[in-house]
């Protein structure tokens, strides 16, 4: 069927609309050739004609159907052209609020200008591992395709983003390296993945800026490499920068800003880190109020401010420079300010003193002079001489402007390499994915450079981008064998060609850059003369300063006004020099070397796609043409070696309104941004493609039953279109695909149409029989009841008579008197039986409730003396434990004082240890002063040794040339101010050390006069006296060395003095440099003899300081003066300097043998007061001793007390003891006390004769307290130390008391074991826990009481339901029973939880002998081994399902036999006697708690990982009803193949095959019925999370007949609960989201009604989750009806107060809390028979 034929009527058009570009009009009447126009109906009503050129018709293009309409992929539609792309795109973006389409190899982004809920992790976990047609379009799901590609490919790949400002590039850039880092996280402590994500923040601060388009509209391009490692694991990044808009730094238009940095600095320019800038409000700066906006809405640049550091931060670039980057952006903004005024004549000046010059000069370290200077004039460089000529204002701001670019160009590349650098991490690359954020195709009503350069760069892409697109489509046809023919398609080569070809655009542009009188009409009348011919090049009608060029997408209209200055980006040499002499650094490296960088903005030497011209000087750099050409051919170069992915962003308008559609926008960017160009290489041949199994499930209903009979459904697909489409050229058969031409797929839907209406037709008609035929029969049978009834009635009154009537009366009384008399005699025999019975079992019941009263009383008697007795015994136990417990309590407190006590005597003698040291060092640290000194004298020495003999020969050669110094008195005198200007230098500086020297001085003496009051502070100020001494005595060595050096050096001068006399001899011609070399020497002599006398000077007043601070408080004033010479004539002499050096080694010696006496004497004290302190230990060890016999007393007393309690029948014996330990406590009571006496009296001696010791060395310490803070430190410590050994001897004393308080405690519990030796084996125990195992002991005896006493059957006693091993047979035990059990194997012979039960009971058997040490052994090794086993076998299902069912009975056994009332409720009489009688065992259940919660986890995620892959197809893809779903077609991104390749398919049985196997296994393992519960549970919340998720991210399963298979088979899964009697789990209650889900896709969507509704039931879903439904809600039919956008909103408002999450997507990592409720076992431990088969012979049952 051709096209042609496709015009009939009813059909639908689009023809173009100068309001919306294309409209939608209904064909009125079938076309036929010849016609001269098309009679159509419009969408308001009105009628018109589209005229026709019967010659050549040229349509309008068909509309496809609606239920084509909203596909992810443009692909998909029937129609491929600009008006289908554009409606479909309109669908989408504002009915269904969806902002991805695929549109083939292309995902088109539409900016919604809203944040949507579309990109949480969730979002991403869901898209990792898919195919790229399984989900819906999402930027993760190319990133996803990059990422799978360059794992399965082993190549790299390239996403580019492109797109005009404001289209959001940036921001899905973002997002695709964020998807990169979370699904591939580099697992190491570099988080190089969050630095990548961090350079984002930087970049966009210095690179992005408000425009009138885009409130973060990026300024640069930008291609990021991702890199990768063998394990496709981020290890690194780099980033390349190009075309950065430097003019945005000087210039801003209307409503628009400077880049978002110098915003975010002035916000913060109050904090302290930024006062040194001294930065204003943003609109006091010129170059940021320019546009009139500082601010953009919802922006807070404070916040950004701080996320920007934290970002530098993050990605390692310290605090310094962080400084210098905001130091240099407050020049540029300072330097804006800088006021240029006219000067007349054509110049122009600028004052020195304007305040922004001279914070701009002293930010930079910069010539404030001679940047005013060379901002207002130039210097000219002649052939013979150079010139400086001033410029005019107008020249002068360019100048400033130029300045302030290019620094703000040099830091932005600075900025970049230094973020690269931080992004890249040892490792080395295996491959790598590279995001380009470029921009897209740009044109505005004034063009100039940068958009000629940007639209060159997209020239350049969309080459690419079309040979991409033809080798991917003819990769298709080849792969499905379908003949190719040549498709024609735009080449836009010759648009290259005039831009970057030779005598193109640049190569004029570049050669009219070398002329110096070059202007941009001058370059624009060459491109008219050599470019005229060209039809891509068009010149302007009505302007001679432009011109015109053709490009891909539209036709482009640049201003040549600025073109050779942008180009040239030239800056004035002079100010480069300035900057180049910074004194800052950081600014100073930016201009280095600049004649030699040929780089782009990424700062790597590229080879150029063309020949550049070579500078003719150094003045002539590369242009910025010709960088951008070469930095273009190198990302070229890249991509074309990468396998490119396309996203293009759209803007819908230019108002930023959400989810505003403007038609005329978006199709000038649709054909802009090559995605037109895509459908038209597309719609060339055959742009619709179909599976076979997608066409045999949508066309199905177009078979005849012999075609659909056939087993092979490729030859059914086959038969059906030869029969149904007549053309063989109409479509052609692929391998996998049917490949239809233009307009084939809507014919086939229309057919099916007409089928399904027929078949509606004839549905309806037999309906509508069948009911008029019931409602006929219904009235028939209602009709003939009714004549029968009339007929009964008739007949009836024709056959009753009055006699009959008489008759039958009279019958009727008689047997009303004959019926009652047999019913009395009947009732008279039963009240007769009935009384008698009542009498004799009244009487009975009486004598039986009287006996019953009798027992009653009598054992209320009994229980009362009982109970009275066993009160009084309870109360006596408890306090006799309480008193034993308290006296344990203070033994206790006792020890730790005592030990607490040794420490602190350790303590002291560390410290005098230390104390010890520090002298010593003192000592060592002045010898070494000593020996600096005496090697400097030998220096001394050698030095005058030189000197003299260097005065012989200099006065030798100064008599022999003194007569031939007069003819070079010129050049002496220069020499000379030279050398006055170095002599003014050091004279500064000796003044500057002056100055340093009397500040000292100050110092120290406001350091004496606060050591007065404070020693702590003048043992801090020696401390620094002494670090300076050595700082000046290092310095004058340092003096000294240079000093010798010089004096070398005129050594080396004199030789060569002398070899130039022999010389002289003989070359008389030399004689005028010779004399010139005398006179340097003679010059120099005399400057070293200044400076040394100068020198030897200042030395001289430093060592008589030095001198006097060391020396001053200890010896007499004549002893100081002595070591100080004061003769000033004679100090210029190094002898002197020498000599000034051995008074201060003297000094130095008297200090030190001052201080070695002080030390000698506070040596002497501090030994007595070690010996102190030894003899206090010894007391202290005294004490410990006693302790410890009192100790040792109390353990025989105990031990006493226990032997006594096994020998109750040796009573007198028992007394005797008694009676002997209490001599023994009272001897010892004597004993302590007689010791606390002596060590009062010791202490009292120690501390006075301390007192009178610190009160000796205070008054010496005044003496010597300026250069004795260390000692005098010492003796403070040890004074301390004193007072807390007498708070300690306090403590001892209270101890005692407390002693002897225990002692009497003993000697009443003594008292009382004698009394009562009944009761000697309750106060065995001493633990904590003794109480409440008594209490279970009285329990048992008690519970065994009363079972006697109800006559319990007598359980054998034989066995008593414990098994018992050997300790060296644990470990047999363990490997038997734990590590080498096989659930499938022995264990499956066996009773469930088997293993639970031998472990308990080898548990009782260690408690009944009251083995801690055993018990603790068995418990700590189940538990270790069960860990092995489980993450040996983590993945192990039955595995684990059976030791989760042992370890929880285990855990119940342990609460069952613990002997608790909560737990014993259900035991009977023998299990409660069996209870556990020595041990508490809270701990261990705690551990087997944690345990078991481990390994249901586990169990958990195992069943997860199983059921996994089954959820989806199992849930949403399967067709559960047969012949209700019909696929549709998915364009090129198509779904997975395993829909129709022979692997497995999963079903909705399959998953309840899978639950029936998990169910199985944990019956069969015995685990408890509420453990299965939560299990299934959990696993129920996994399927719905899992299938609600997929249904919110895939559009086509959005569908009503979907929501009747979700319901079908949520039914399933509710039917298998109730099977299997799982219902009180609530596990349906974890699909109530998805029941509700599919409910709303089934439920009518257009009435206010119906909103409501939605509303009400749609509780489980939060309304995000409600919308995105609506909105992805598909037709699978025409019968079906989309949900209208007003609808929607509806819903919304309705839903607007709810609370909840507003997540999207659900958490399917979610778990629920696990309980393990205590369930009873009725097992009888002592009826267990262990299985030979688990080889534990080795246990006895006892």
């Amino acid at each position: 069927m051709s096209l042609l034929d496709l015009y009939t009527e009813y059909n639908r058009v689009w023809i173009p609309d100068e309001e919306h570009v294309w409209k939608s009009a209904e064909i009125r009447k079938d076309f036929h050739t010849g016609d001269n126009d098309l009679k159509l109906l419009l969408e308001d009503g009105s009628e018109c004609d589209y005229s026709v050129d019967p010659s050549q018709p040229q349509l309008p293009p068909l509309r496809n159907p609606d239920i084509l309409v909203g596909e992810n992929d443009l692909t998909a539609l029937s129609y491929l052209h600009e008006p289908a792309v554009l409606h479909n795109l309109n669908v989408r973006f504002v009915e269904s609020r969806i902002i991805y389409t695929y549109c083939g190899i292309i995902l088109v982004a539409v900016n919604p200008y809203k944040q949507l809920p579309i990109y949480g992790d969730a979002i991403i976990h869901a898209y990792s591992g898919q195919n790229m047609g399984d989900m819906d379009p999402h930027i993760f799901a190319v990133a996803e395709e990059a990422y799978k590609q360059m794992a399965r490919n082993h190549k790299n790949q390239s996403i580019i983003v492109s797109g005009e400002s404001g289209a959001g590039k940036t921001v899905s850039a973002r997002y695709a390296m964020r998807y990169f880092a979370v699904v591939s996280k580099s697992g190491s402590k570099t988080r190089v993945e969050d630095k990548v994500l961090a350079s984002n923040p930087i970049t966009e601060a210095i690179g992005n800026a408000k425009t009138t388009r885009n409130d973060n509209s990026s300024r640069f391009g930008k291609y990021t490499e991702i890199s990768f490692d063998r394990r496709y694991r981020i290890i690194g990044a780099n980033m390349r920068t190009y075309l950065l808009e430097k003019s945005r730094v000087i210039f801003q238009a209307d409503n628009e800003r400077n880049y978002h940095i110098f915003y975010q600095m002035c916000s913060c320019a109050h904090l302290p880190k930024f006062k040194g800038l001294r930065l204003l409000s943003a609109d006091k700066f010129r170059y940021t109020c320019m546009g009139g906006e500082i601010t953009i809405d919802g922006v807070d640049d404070r916040k950004a401010m701080e996320e920007t550091q934290r970002t530098f931060s993050l990605l390692g670039l310290k605090e310094d420079f962080q400084s210098d980057v905001f130091t240099v952006l407050a020049a540029i903004l300072h330097l804006g300010n800088v006021e240029i005024k006219n000067s007349g004549d054509d110049k122009s000046s600028a004052s020195p003193k304007d305040p922004h010059l001279a914070i701009f000069c002293e930010l930079l370290g910069v010539s404030a002079e001679g940047l005013v200077r060379w901002l207002c004039h130039r210097r000219i460089v002649l052939v013979m001489e150079t010139v400086v000529k001033p410029v005019p204002r107008k020249r002068a701001v360019n100048a400033r402007d130029a300045l302030a670019k290019q620094i703000y160009a040099h830091l932005f590349d600075c900025i970049i390499s230094r973020i690269n650098t931080a992004l890249q991490v040892p490792g080395k690359q295996h491959a790598f994915i590279g995001v380009l954020d470029i921009y897209g195709f740009e044109t505005f009503d004034i063009n100039s450079f940068e958009q000629f350069c940007i639209n060159y760069a997209n020239e350049k892409l969309q080459q690419q981008f079309n040979l991409h697109v033809f080798k991917l489509e003819q990769e298709e046809y080849m792969k499905e064998g379908i003949p190719w023919t040549l498709i024609d398609f735009y080449d836009n080569q010759p648009v290259i060609d005039l831009i970057e070809a030779k005598m193109g655009i640049f190569n004029l542009l570049d050669e009219e850059c070398l002329f110096p009188q070059g202007t941009d009409q001058s370059w624009l009348q060459k491109m008219y003369n050599y470019l005229d011919a060209n039809p891509l090049f068009e010149k302007p009608k009505l302007s001679n300063e432009a011109f015109v060029i053709q490009h891909f997408a539209d036709k482009v209209e640049y201003q040549c006004k600025g073109f050779l200055e942008k180009n040239r980006d030239a800056l004035y040499e002079e100010l480069v020099d300035i900057m180049r002499v910074s004194k800052f650094p950081f600014l100073a490296n930016f201009f280095q070397g600049e004649e030699q960088i040929l780089v782009g903005s990424k700062g790597v030497r590229v080879r150029p796609a063309r020949p550049g011209v070579k500078p003719a000087n150094k003045q002539l750099r590369t242009s910025v043409g010709d960088k951008f050409c070469s930095s273009l051919s190198l990302l070229m170069e890249t991509l074309n070696a990468t396998t490119p992915h396309y996203v293009r962003c759209i803007k819908p308008n230019d108002e930023k309104v959400p989810f505003e559609y403007d038609s005329r926008r978006v199709v000038q960017q649709l054909r802009a941004c090559g995605v037109l160009e895509t459908i038209h290489i597309s719609a060339q041949s055959y742009p619709s493609r179909w599976t076979y199994i997608e066409f045999y499930s949508r066309y199905s209903v177009l078979m005849t039953h012999q075609e659909a009979g056939l087993s092979d459904k490729k030859q059914t697909c086959k038969d059906v279109l030869q029969r149904l489409i007549q053309d063989p050229d109409q479509y052609k058969f692929g391998r996998t695909k049917i490949f239809f031409r233009a307009g084939q797929v809507a014919y086939l839907e229309k057919l099916r149409l007409d089928r399904l209406r027929g078949a509606c037709i004839t549905i309806q008609k037999h309906v509508r029989g069948w009911s008029q035929r019931r409602r006929y029969l219904l009235m028939r049978e209602a009709a003939i009841i009714i004549q029968l009834y009339v007929r009964g009635k008739k007949t009836v009154r024709k056959a009753v008579s009055a006699a009959a009537l008489k008759q039958g009366w009279a019958a009727a009384v008689i047997q009303r008197h004959w019926r009652g008399y047999r019913m009395k005699q009947i009732y008279q025999v039963v009240r007769l039986a009935s009384v008698t019975i009542q009498a004799f079992t009244r009487g009975w019941l009486a004598r039986k409730r009287y006996k019953k009263m009798v027992e009653e009383h009598k054992a209320l008697v009994l229980q009362k003396y009982a109970r009275a007795w066993l009160a009084r015994r309870r109360f006596q136990t408890m306090r006799r434990l309480v008193l034993n417990v308290q006296l344990s309590y203070r033994v206790q407190q006792l020890r730790k004082k005592v030990e607490e006590q040794n420490k602190e005597n350790r303590g002291l003698m560390e410290r005098l240890t230390s104390l010890a040291n520090s002298h010593s060092q003192t000592v060592d640290k002045l010898q070494v002063m000593e020996g600096l000194l005496e090697k400097s004298t030998n220096q001394r020495a050698s030095l005058e040794a030189r000197e003299k003999k260097a005065k012989e020969d200099a006065s030798l050669t100064i008599t022999q040339f003194q007569n031939k110094v007069d003819g070079l008195t010129l050049e002496k005198q220069n020499l000379e101010k030279k050398f006055e200007a170095s002599t003014e230098e050091m004279k500064e500086r000796f003044e500057h050390i002056k100055m340093n020297l009397l500040e000292e001085k100050e110092n120290e003496a406001r350091l004496r006069k606060i050591a007065e009051n404070n020693t702590e502070i003048q043992r801090q100020d020696h401390e620094q006296e002494v670090e300076s001494l050595k700082d000046e005595i290092k310095r004058l060595k340092e003096e000294r060395v240079s000093l010798q050096r010089k004096l070398e050096e005129g050594i080396q001068v004199n030789s060569d003095l002398q070899e130039q006399v022999i010389q002289l001899s003989k070359h008389v011609k030399v004689i005028p440099e010779l004399r010139r070399d005398l006179n340097n020497l003679q010059n120099q002599k005399s400057n070293q003899d200044r400076r040394m006398k100068m020198q030897s000077e200042q030395a001289r007043a430093k060592m008589n300081d030095i001198t006097r601070q060391l020396v001053g408080g200890v010896v007499e004033e004549e002893v100081l003066l002595g070591l100080t010479p004061n003769d000033p004539e004679k100090i210029y002499e190094v002898e002197d300097l020498l000599s000034a050096f051995d008074g201060l080694q003297k000094a130095s010696r008297i200090l030190e043998n001052h201080q070695r006496e002080q030390k000698e004497i506070y040596e002497t004290q501090v030994e007595g007061l070690k010996l102190k302190v030894d003899h206090l230990q010894n007391e202290n060890s005294k004490l410990q001793n006693l302790f410890q016999e009192k100790s040792n007393i109390n353990e025989n007393i105990r031990q006493e007390v226990s032997r006594l309690s096994s020998e109750n029948f040796v009573i007198p014996e028992l007394k005797l003891q008694v009676s002997e330990l209490q001599r023994q406590k009272q001897e010892l009571e004597v004993h302590v006390e007689e010791q606390n006496r002596e060590l009062e009296e010791k202490t009292e001696e120690i501390t006075n004769i301390l007192q009178r010791t610190i009160q000796e060395e205070s008054s010496q310490r005044r003496y010597f307290e300026e250069r004795a803070e260390e000692l005098e430190e010492v003796r403070r410590d040890l004074h301390v130390q004193v007072e807390e050994l007498q708070e300690e001897n306090e403590h001892l004393k209270k101890q005692l008391l407390m002693e002897s308080e225990a002692k009497r405690n003993l000697r009443q519990e003594t008292s009382q074991l004698t009394a009562e030796n009944m009761d000697f084996e309750e106060q065995l125990d001493q633990k904590d826990r003794l109480i409440k195992k008594l209490k279970s002991q009285i329990r048992s005896l008690e519970s065994s009481h009363r079972a006697k006493q109800t006559f319990a059957p007598a359980v054998p006693k034989d066995y008593l339901g414990m098994l018992e091993y050997k300790r060296e047979d644990e470990s047999r035990l363990i490997q038997n029973i734990i590590l080498d059990l096989k659930p499938k194997g022995v264990a499956v012979s066996m009773i469930p939880v088997l293993p639970a039960y031998i472990l308990f009971m080898c548990v009782r058997h260690a408690d009944y002998l009251n083995d801690d040490t055993k018990l603790k052994s068995l418990m700590n090794a189940i538990i270790s081994a069960v860990k092995n086993v489980i993450m040996t076998h983590h993945k192990d299902f039955v595995l684990l399902s059976f030791w989760l069912s042992n370890i929880y009975q285990l855990l119940n056994c342990l609460k069952q036999y613990s002997g608790e009332e909560e737990f014993m409720k259900q035991n009977s009489p023998r299990q409660k006697k069996n209870c556990l009688q020595n041990f508490d065992l809270s701990e261990h259940q705690q551990i087997l708690s944690d345990l078991a919660i481990h390994i249901y986890h586990q169990f958990i995620t195992v069943m997860e990982k199983s059921l996994a892959p089954a959820i989806v197809p199992g849930m949403l893809e399967h067709e559960s009803l047969q012949g209700i779903s019909s696929m549709k077609p998915t364009g090129f991104r198509k779904r997975s193949n395993s829909i129709y390749e022979d692997s497995e398919n999963y079903t909705i049985s399959f998953i309840i095959q899978q639950l029936s196997h998990f169910h199985a296994t944990m019956s069969q393992q015995g685990m408890e019925q509420g453990l299965i519960k939560q299990a299934f549970k959990q696993l129920f919340f996994v399927i719905g999370a899992t299938t609600l998720n997929n249904i919110m991210l895939r559009k086509d399963m959005c569908s009503c007949r979907k929501g009747m298979q979700i319901r079908c088979n949520i039914s399933y899964l509710e039917e298998w609960l109730k099977e299997k009697e799982l219902q009180s789990s609530n596990a349906i209650d974890t699909l109530r989201p998805l029941s509700q889900a599919a409910w709303l896709l089934q439920v009518n969507k257009s009435t206010d009604d119906d909103a409501k509704e939605i509303s009400e039931k749609c509780s489980e879903l939060n309304p995000v989750q409600i919308v995105k439904i609506l909105n992805s809600y598909t037709p699978i039919d025409d019968f079906e009806k989309r949900v209208a956008s007003s609808f929607v909103r509806k819903v919304q408002s309705l839903l607007q107060d709810r609370e909840g999450s507003t997540h999207l997507m659900l958490d399917t990592d979610y778990r629920f809390q696990v309980t393990f409720p205590f369930c009873s076992s009725s097992q009888a431990l002592e009826l267990l028979q262990v299985p030979s088969s688990l080889h534990l012979d080795f246990l006895t049952k006892i």
